[in-house]
């Protein structure tokens, strides 16, 4: 091989290739030479090692053949994990589009309305969405204005006399920008004196900085809106009412160029695909997530307090009177007690965390609230599941540990319908303590997420702790969310008298869609007569009263109804209603994390039921030094579960989800590791499987059988009708729905206004009055019709 090379360079060969005039022109010579043309073409693509030994071809062949099996093994390793992390952005993006607290940028822009007049709204740009609100109070109904879909929008920079910076969103085809439907289902946006323009926005900045980093966002969004708007659609397997009418984007998969270029960028998918193995990143159930749940164990039977007044009055033993003599020296009349460490034989073995989930053992409740059509009566549901909390007492007066920062507790109910309520909370901050908490079972149609602030003050003779914040009930199939907020505990007697505690202030219960709401009042027990643990409220319509409650909210609660009169029993915990409670299942405690609850304060827990106060302190001790070695470090702590809201002094479970149940889709609810997550029946789409299907359409077009193409179009259109009708009768299920509660409520309204109609005129009104109105009535309608007809 190495002289048939050197013989392929000869003179003769290089003057042919070369071109030279002086070639030999006689057909052997030209054939020699075109034959050893070839061979130098082929020995110059060549590796160096063919030349330099024989057996070199032979050896790389076989090389080859060696490292080609090799080889295959690491393209499908790196393709699979390729696969992985688009379906890890996928599942990132999904959280996204469904978590309402992903917000891109929000402040305060200038907007010109259709009257050419400028007027200040707040802005909310979240992926493919800009909202815009009255003001900032942007989780409340009724400041909604409305929402631009960026998928349909131009952006361009605005030249403005004005100060600040200028910028116009824009349909090109002068179409609606705007979408229909609200954030909290509402079908119009509040009314304003300067309505906004359907076909266009112009926005103004306070600043040319403030201008510019609208301006990147807003086209950071618009060029992505088409992918989010596809991936939502897919993932959620519903289409958004807002999109319904709106022009296809020019990057969705129904282009010619996109479906070009994705299809032939992801062909390998289809391989591996077919040759993927089981138990690999698509053995799961739900196909994108790990179908793997905790294991759950019944927790220990509960311990009651008896009920009555004593449970809440205890005797200072003799040996601890001297502790809390040197605890009051310490302290001073209105001083925060959050910074102040307590002795240890009066905390209760348990954390605050886990003291917060004994209001859920009657979670059953809410199921009976979300089910209800009237709304007055979802009022009255909501408010007997808020007073089943507060009849378990502990066995004395003790207080529950202060959690240390970045504690966890999660638990779960069963019900009697084979669905599960998960309960999840965290310590996101120590100073001040805050504690947050999401509680959710969305077969049974209800979401609760609170943040709550534990504050306690001295006041000589007595100490309040207090719980700052408030919780939210969420009914998912009816959009509403009740606020509630929490009462205070009082204890006096420290110095003087006996130890005696009581739950004290107004409470409030309010819904964000109705006019509804409830005003408790817990009493404290007065200095001459009375009874303790008293309670009186009023279910309220706006400012009318509906009903009035009375009673002891560790006993008997009755609800009157002010129009007819009536009492009935509201909540009264008797023994079978105790006994009704959901037994509650916890996390093995071999299993639990080092910062759950249980397993972080088991020694001081141990030492408490040895009666080792001295070991229970130093125990205690351990924690909260570590907690102190923590701040000081400098390190700012990150919550593990919780997100802080950047609009509301809230914080957000990250895995939270507000979809109702789907009862034809969704089989149960699960809990992995703190993360809760719905198991349906059908996998949710991908951009992959999308694009996959999009190849494999492509390959039926693109075939010479016309059947096949004709059978195959023909079952796409039914596909799509069957897909269109089902969306039709789902929008106008919807649509009625929400039309028949607003004709209920006009109805309660109407006939509350005709009632306190004929109260005013009964009480307010004399006949001569009644006489006078109908003249002045009468001789202002003449004088209105003398206009009209001199008019024309």
């Amino acid at each position: 091989m190495q002289q048939g090379v050197h013989s392929s360079t000869s003179p003769a060969s290089l003057s042919t290739i070369g071109g030279s005039p002086e070639a030999p022109h006689d057909p052997q010579t030209l054939a020699q030479n075109e034959h050893s043309t070839k061979k130098t073409e082929l020995s110059i693509g060549m590796p160096e090692s063919l030349h330099s030994a024989p057996h070199s071809a032979h050896s790389f062949a076989s090389e080859q053949f060696i490292q080609t099996p090799q080889k295959k093994e690491n393209l499908k390793q790196q393709k699979r994990e390729y696969k992985d992390e688009k379906k890890r952005v996928a599942q990132e993006l999904m959280g996204a589009l469904r978590d309402p607290t992903v917000v891109v940028m929000a402040d305060w822009l200038k907007l010109r309305g259709s009257l050419r007049k400028w007027n200040r709204h707040f802005c909310v740009l979240k992926p493919g969405l800009m909202l815009v609100y009255k003001n900032n109070k942007t989780h409340k109904h009724g400041y909604w204005v409305g929402t631009v879909l960026l998928n349909s929008c131009e952006l361009i920079e605005r030249p403005s006399k004005k100060d600040g910076f200028c910028f116009k969103l824009y349909h090109p085809l002068d179409q609606s920008i705007w979408a229909t439907r609200g954030p909290l289902g509402e079908s119009h946006g509040a009314v304003t004196i300067n309505p906004l323009p359907t076909t266009h926005l112009i926005c103004r900045a306070p600043s040319d900085q403030a201008g510019r980093t609208w301006m990147d966002a807003l086209e950071l969004s618009l060029r992505c809106s088409g992918l989010l708007m596809r991936t939502m659609h897919n993932l959620d397997g519903k289409k958004e009412l807002e999109l319904k009418d709106q022009p296809k984007d020019s990057d969705s998969v129904d282009g010619e160029e996109e479906n070009i270029s994705e299809t032939e960028a992801e062909k390998h998918f289809v391989e591996i695909d077919e040759n993927e193995e089981p138990g690999g990143s698509d053995g799961s159930e739900n196909g994108d997530q790990p179908s793997k749940e905790s294991h759950w164990i019944q927790s220990d039977k509960e311990q009651f307090g008896q009920l009555g007044e004593g449970a809440q009055t205890e005797g200072l033993a003799e040996e601890n009177k001297s502790l809390v003599w040197t605890l009051l020296k310490q302290v001073r009349p209105g001083m925060d007690l959050s910074k102040v460490v307590l002795p240890t034989f009066i905390l209760e073995p348990r954390s605050f965390l886990e003291k917060l989930a004994d209001y859920y053992y009657h979670a059953d409740l809410l199921t009976e609230a979300a089910n209800e059509e009237d709304p007055l009566q979802r009022m009255i549901a909501i408010t007997k599941f808020y007073l089943s909390g507060f009849y378990k007492k502990p066995k004395g007066l003790k207080k529950p540990y202060n959690p240390i920062l970045g504690e966890t507790f999660r638990c779960c109910w069963h019900h009697a319908d084979e669905s599960v309520t998960y309960y999840i909370a965290e310590q996101v901050s120590h100073h001040p303590p805050i504690s947050s908490l999401f509680i959710t079972n969305k077969k049974a149609g209800f979401n609760v997420s609170g943040t709550i602030l534990a504050k306690s003050k001295y006041y000589g003779n007595s100490l309040s702790a207090m719980m700052l914040g408030s919780l939210r009930v969420t009914l998912l199939k009816r959009g509403e969310t009740y606020t509630v907020t929490l009462p205070y505990a009082n204890c006096k007697g420290i110095m003087i008298g006996t130890l005696t505690m009581e739950l004290g202030g107004q409470v409030t219960i309010e819904c964000d869609r109705t006019a509804y709401s409830t005003l408790l009042d817990f009493q404290l027990k007065p200095l001459f007569g009375g009874s303790m643990n008293k309670i009186k409220g009023e279910i309220k319509y706006g400012s009318q009263t509906i009903s009035e409650l009375e009673g002891h909210w560790d006993g008997t609660i009755k609800i009157k109804n002010s129009d007819k009169g009536t009492k009935e029993v509201l909540w009264q915990p008797t023994a079978e209603i105790i006994g009704k409670r959901l037994h509650r299942y916890e996390i093995p405690y071999e299993e639990q994390g080092p910062w759950e609850s249980k397993k972080l304060w088991n020694k001081v827990t141990a030492a408490i039921a040895n009666e080792d106060q001295y070991e229970a302190t130093n125990e205690k001790t351990v924690l909260e030094e570590e907690q102190r070695r923590r701040a000081k470090s400098g390190v700012p702590h990150k919550t593990k579960f919780f997100k802080k809201n950047p609009h509301q002094d809230v914080y957000d479970y990250i895995y939270a989800d507000y979809i109702p149940w789907d009862s034809h889709n969704d089989i149960k609810q699960i809990e992995n590791d703190y993360e809760i997550r719905t198991v349906s029946k059908v996998k949710p789409k991908t951009i992959r499987n999308k694009i996959s299907s999009v190849s494999s359409s492509g390959k039926q077009k693109l075939s010479q059988d016309g059947q096949t193409e004709d059978s195959s179009e023909s079952s796409d259109e039914q596909t799509r009708n069957k897909k269109q009708k089902s969306t039709h009768l789902r929008i106008d299920s919807e649509t009625a729905q929400r039309l028949q509660e607003t004709l209920e409520k006009n109805e309660v309204a109407l006939h509350r206004m005709a009632n306190r109609l004929d109260r005013l005129f009964e009480d307010r009104f004399r006949p001569s009055q009644l006489l006078l109105y109908a003249a002045l009535f009468s001789i202002m309608q003449a004088l209105l019709f003398n206009m009209f007809l001199s008019r024309k």
